[in-house]
């Protein structure tokens, strides 16, 4: 593995875990020569299906570009990297397990959502701003009330009730 930090080639392992779903392996590797530690992932290296963008091109589906996204949405969230891996691991599970050859990228899009709406709903409005491309600030307060309501009805479900604050 060639060292991000003095490009080196020889490096060693020091720690392994696999991930919750059993997909990744993270490794923590120390460079013999500047002896900086860093992380890589391994993972099985499926086909997926290429995505058919709004205009009609076609592209392959890059991890990279989904967990960028995902971290931007995160930034300053108390999400960690490996909340982040977990999510990006779960939707191209899903896409895999469309089965088809071709998928429009919107699919994936939606899916980013979902998955960033259990996640942190600050990072899913963030997300949600960028990619639905709100106009104005209506329809932003269009998803807040949407996602305040999904959250009031969650709770009522689940039977928690608000504390309120102490006015005074």
């Amino acid at each position: 593995m060639l060292c991000p930090f003095c490009h080196n080639l020889e490096d060693k392992v020091v720690d392994s875990r696999l991930s919750k779903e059993g997909e990744v392996i993270r490794r923590r590797r120390e460079c013999l020569s500047c002896h900086r530690r860093y992380t890589t992932y391994e993972r099985i290296e499926d086909a997926l299906p290429m995505l058919v963008k709004k205009d009609g091109r076609r592209e392959s589906f890059d991890r990279s570009k989904i967990f960028s996204g995902l971290r931007k949405a995160c930034e300053k969230r108390p999400v960690s990297i490996d909340q982040l891996e977990t999510v990006v691991v779960r939707i191209e599970k899903t896409i895999q397990e469309m089965g088809e050859s071709e998928i429009e990228s919107g699919i994936v899009g939606e899916e980013v959502m979902r998955q960033l709406h259990e996640l942190d709903q600050v990072a899913y409005v963030r997300f949600a701003s960028v990619y639905r491309e709100f106009k104005d600030a209506n329809q932003f307060m269009s998803e807040l009330t949407s996602l305040l309501n999904d959250s009031s009805q969650s709770d009522k479900k689940s039977g928690s009730k608000k504390i309120k604050k102490d006015e005074g």
